[in-house]
């Protein structure tokens, strides 16, 4: 697989890829909004979803090999390019703070608690694609351990049974088209929610092959739980420690050290939608829900409403945030999904964000204050900058 001759578009500056993951971002806000592409239209550059070109497949959205594009999504995948695959800028982060994930069991089984799995199985899913990170299996088999750390257990108490998979849709010519202008497009083709792609391991569960099953998210277990087949005996988010909430998240916005050294105007540009939408977001918070239900797994609108209520949409690089992220680095670095280290804090790059928040405060200034007055000062008038 390593031999494999991947796709991507000629570079070219005037354009700028992204791609997002079906989760909670404001990316996923603004591919309904458009007000990204409206940043780089005042710089006379198209930006198009990675889908848009038939000569892009799907694997720059897991290994970055498009130096024009700009990712906004789960966190593993980041972690292992810019540790084994090229440099990057780390741009921003989006938390979920209470999305740990869960452990799952038959409904109908007389298991109730995590000790009750003492000697049973629990399923760990394992990817046979050698090109980008099993960010699937990384997430399992860490919230695998935390339930059992939290429970006084560890993984002898319990037998894990790996489950293989092939793994090699991304440039599947039935998975490539027809083009996508929007990420949504990709969702009209499929039922994600009732999708068992993203619940891999739940045909085994049923089937009473494994006895228990780490889930994601508690969108997803949302999802499982409404057949009636399935309950949740541990979950992550219940408990008060902020640093159990590390599924492949925070989602990360990155882009390439190319893109970052030569055309930080296009870095600062994609920044500048992010801050817009997701302030947006924050205060009608209602709407941006029933816009992310199109694309995530919480069970319907409202339940997407109440899974947002506590999350900031505005991306940022806070110290915790940025702690969240070396949580998850560390695991992968302590088993070895990842070769070599680095230093997160030199990872992120905040001036970007920084510049772009005080370009859009520079501007409501302007406008702001002309609206007051007969005719533009001279202050208003020049180019030079306010703050």
């Amino acid at each position: 697989m390593a031999k494999k001759k991947l796709s991507t578009v000629k570079l070219d500056w005037k354009e700028v890829y992204y791609t997002n993951c079906p989760l909670i971002s404001a990316s996923n806000v603004d591919q309904e909004l458009g007000w990204t592409k409206e940043e780089y239209k005042k710089l006379g550059v198209n930006y198009f979803y990675l889908r848009a070109k038939a000569e892009n497949d799907w694997y720059p959205h897991y290994i970055h090999n498009l130096d024009n594009m700009i990712r906004f999504g789960g966190l593993f995948p980041p972690i292992h390019v810019h540790a084994d695959i090229r440099r990057t800028r780390l741009l921003g982060v989006t938390h979920a703070p209470k999305e740990g994930g869960v452990m799952m069991v038959r409904s109908r089984d007389d298991i109730y608690r995590m000790v009750d799995l003492k000697g049973k199985k629990i399923g760990l899913s394992k990817s046979l694609n050698t090109i980008k990170t099993d960010w699937w299996r990384i997430q399992e088999e860490q919230g695998i351990e935390l339930m059992l750390r939290l429970n006084g257990m560890t993984r002898d108490d319990v037998q894990i049974v790996e489950f293989p998979y092939p793994d090699d849709w991304y440039d599947n010519p039935e998975m490539m088209g027809p083009l996508m202008e929007n990420p949504s497009e990709l969702w009209l083709r499929r039922d994600h929610k009732h999708d068992l792609a993203f619940r891999p391991l739940e045909t085994a569960l049923e089937k009473g092959v494994i006895d228990a099953m780490y889930m994601q998210t508690g969108p997803l277990s949302q999802l499982s739980e409404e057949t009636g087949k399935f309950k949740s005996i541990e979950d992550l988010a219940r408990y008060p420690d902020w640093t159990l909430q590390v599924a492949n998240i925070p989602a990360a916005i990155t882009c390439s050290d190319v893109m970052a050294e030569k055309h930080p105007e296009l870095v600062v540009a994609f920044m500048k939608g992010m801050i817009k939408v997701g302030r947006w977001a924050n205060e009608h918070k209602r709407a941006a829900a029933a816009i992310l239900d199109k694309q995530t797994f919480y069970r319907d609108v409202a339940a997407t409403y109440e899974g947002i209520k506590p999350i900031d949409l505005v991306p940022n690089l806070s110290p915790k945030n940025l702690v969240s992220v070396e949580i998850g680095k560390d695991f992968m670095l302590s088993h070895r999904y990842i070769k070599n280290d680095f230093d997160v804090q030199k990872w992120a790059a905040p001036e970007f964000i920084e510049q772009a928040a005080k370009e859009l405060l520079e501007a409501q200034w302007k406008k702001t204050t002309t609206s007051k007055l007969p005719k533009a000062t001279e202050l208003l008038a020049s180019s030079r900058r306010v703050g």
